[in-house]
């Protein structure tokens, strides 16, 4: 495993909420991140089939376009009676014609399906949402991390905090999706703290352990 010997890096993403989950885990460590949106670098295909190809992908476009070590995240919400979908087409599923998302009427999809294949109780609506982080080099060195937490998909969506699938997912152990937690309730974590909750804070605490701690 390559070490990160430095506090400057890219985050890998143009999407607002995960690049604010990124920043609120990798601040309190003292990093300068700029993401790949302000930055105006252009967002690659994620032509994988896998989370940690499309990670991978969206790393190594960031590294070789600045010339900084990138860090990206590739996530998605898993449904265990939809055959592991949406899986990697996570976001595809809230796509609009028009090229914007629409993640109210992609979580109705989400439902609609669900109900066609009839899982209407608590126990066929097992899901897990599953967050891969790359970190890249500018020489194309990688390192791949995975967090996954199990949960729930539930209806209709509850709360208005976090973003993308958020109101639908119940973790397990608690009686609120992470549409109903503060950012600090569902991915605050810092080095030290023995569990993390939310997927992308699982995949972050492994890269803190593997990349920065000696």
């Amino acid at each position: 495993m390559r070490k990160l010997d430095t506090k400057t890096i890219v985050v890998a993403s143009h999407n607002a909420g995960k690049i604010q989950e990124i920043r609120d885990l990798i601040g309190p460590l003292g990093f300068t991140a700029k993401s790949a949106a302000d930055l105006n670098f252009i967002e690659p295909d994620e032509t994988g089939t896998t989370f940690e190809e499309n990670a991978t992908i969206k790393a190594l476009a960031s590294a070789n376009a600045s010339g900084l070590p990138a860090l990206s995240d590739d996530s998605g919400l898993v449904i265990d009676a939809l055959g592991g979908d949406p899986g990697v087409y996570t976001a595809n599923w809230a796509e609009r014609p028009d090229g914007t998302r629409d993640f109210a009427m992609a979580m109705q999809k989400v439902e609609t399906a669900l109900e066609k294949a009839g899982a209407t109780s608590p126990e066929s609506r097992r899901a897990r949402f599953v967050s891969v982080l790359c970190l890249a080099w500018p020489d194309g060195h990688t390192e791949l991390f995975r967090g996954e937490v199990e949960g729930t998909v539930v209806w209709p969506p509850r709360g208005t905090q976090g973003f993308g699938y958020d109101p639908v997912f119940q973790p397990k152990g608690y009686a609120t999706t992470f549409g109903e937690m503060s950012a600090e309730q569902k991915h605050g974590w810092k080095p030290g703290d023995e569990q993390a909750l939310s997927h992308r804070a699982r995949a972050f605490k492994i890269f803190v352990e593997t990349c920065l701690e000696a």
